[in-house]
Formats: C-alpha cells, sequence, structure tokens
C-alpha cells in the first residue's frame, strides 16, 4: 500500500519544463525612412502585449508572446515591430488555478527576454538606436486580468434580465 501512495503522489508532483523556446513570427517595418533618419531623435514608443495559448498534449501547451512596438517621431511612424516569441512547455500535477498562472503569467516572463533581445536585434537592423524594452511584472498582469474579468462577470450577473 505504501508503494501505491509514492505512486501517486509522484503522478501528482508538479512538473514544469521548458522543451523549447522559437521565433514563431517577426515583422519589421520602417515606412517613412530614409527621411525618419534626417530628424531629431526623440521617438515616441507604444508597446501592446497580449499572450495565447494552445493545448498540445494533455501536458504540453505553446505560449505564445505577442509584441508590437510602434515608434513615432515627430508624428511619423519611424518603425513597427510586430513579433511572436513562442514556446513550448510541459506542465502537470497544477490545480486549474495554479496551470492558468503558470501559463498566463510564469511562462510568458519566461519568453520575454527573448523577445526582447528579438526587438532590439532587429530595431538596430533598421539601424534606428537600441531599444531595451522595460522588464514587464506578467504577475502583476495577470492579476490584473483576473480583477477586471471577475468585475465584468459580476456586473454580467447583476444586469437585468429582459
Amino acid at each position: 500500500m505504501a508503494e501505491n501512495e509514492q505512486n501517486t503522489q509522484e503522478q501528482q508532483a508538479p512538473q514544469f519544463a521548458i522543451q523549447r523556446v522559437y521565433l514563431k513570427d517577426a515583422s519589421f517595418e520602417a515606412p517613412n525612412s530614409p527621411q525618419i533618419f534626417t530628424k531629431q531623435w526623440q521617438p515616441e514608443i507604444n508597446l501592446n502585449m497580449n499572450t495565447a495559448t494552445a493545448k498540445l498534449d494533455e501536458t504540453v501547451f505553446e505560449v505564445v508572446l505577442t509584441l508590437t512596438v510602434t515608434a513615432k517621431n515627430d508624428g511619423d511612424t519611424a518603425f513597427l515591430v510586430e513579433l511572436q516569441q513562442a514556446g513550448i512547455f510541459t506542465v502537470s500535477g497544477l490545480a486549474d488555478a495554479e496551470l492558468h498562472h503558470t501559463l498566463g503569467a510564469f511562462c510568458p516572463s519566461i519568453l520575454f527576454p527573448y523577445a526582447r533581445e528579438a526587438i532590439d536585434n532587429l530595431v538596430n537592423k533598421g539601424s534606428f538606436p537600441a531599444l531595451m524594452l522595460s522588464p514587464v511584472n506578467f504577475d502583476a498582469l495577470y492579476a490584473q486580468q483576473m480583477q477586471q474579468q471577475q468585475t465584468e462577470q459580476a456586473t454580467a450577473e447583476e444586469a437585468p434580465q429582459h
């Protein structure tokens, strides 16, 4: 009986492994070159982020972190970078809430440094100054997203039915 309990505990123990990290898609545009290079460089940087998760197998998931960076200089678009940094992760032995948090916050935080480096490389190859994106607190973003969903759900439940 002790062996069966030990086997059950081993099967239930949380498991996490990175199978692969890869660049899924990348796009760089400098629509106003070469004129943009004649202006003094005082960029306005806008960053949009999104994540998506796909279940590949019972315990294998693909997480895709999508970043879109737009730089405007003196009102003109200097460059636009769209990038999808992906990873394949093996995750097992977690409750649904823990699994959701792992895929929604922990995995994107692993992918972000790779995406940040790829974006910097693309920007440099476009002959623009280095662009080192600030670190992102994915745990805080995840918590904010969960709070927003709970608020929306509560509001929907309170709305009168016609």
